[in-house]
């Protein structure tokens, strides 16, 4: 029996992923784990590869194992998934004062959209309300994906 999971959790998850790593839920225990694609590729590689591991990366190895010969776990979605870039749109394209939406469109384009979005988010000092529309659209985000895995959530 699948057990309930807690959006917040997978909502941090999603939200907080390193790069080169993976988070995978597992449905029966509503339990988040995040394996980095190395200890990944070690436990592909086998107990030989993972044997020269330090210690303290075994029990990581070991999980990614069980990850990786279980169809139990559900890999989360990933910064990819999320498509952060779509979101900044949204939000500059909503925007009310056209100036301030003119300059947050501006900055999603080009090279280093990131960055100079977020300077410019902090330059109108619209921080808090960035990041309430970002949390906003990833728990949407995190809802859709649960659903469609038919796992409840609180």
């Amino acid at each position: 029996m699948a057990a309930t999971v807690s959006l917040r959790e997978v909502i941090e998850a999603i939200s907080f992923q390193p790069e080169g790593a993976a988070a995978y839920l597992d449905p029966d225990s509503g339990e988040i784990v995040e394996v980095s694609e190395e200890e990944l590729r070690l436990a592909e590689e086998g107990e030989e590869a993972a044997a020269d591991a330090p210690e303290w990366q075994q029990e990581a190895i070991e999980k990614a194992r069980e990850i990786l010969e279980s169809d139990r776990f559900l890999r989360l979605p990933t910064q990819f998934d999320i498509h952060e870039w779509a979101i900044m749109e949204r939000f500059a394209d909503g925007w009310a004062i056209a100036r301030q939406r003119e300059a947050l469109l501006e900055a999603i384009h080009g090279h280093g959209a990131f960055r100079r979005f977020k300077d410019t988010i902090r330059r109108l000092e619209i921080e808090e309300d960035w990041y309430r529309f970002r949390d906003a659209a990833v728990a949407t985000i995190a809802k859709k994906w649960l659903e469609s895995h038919g796992i409840a959530y609180r």
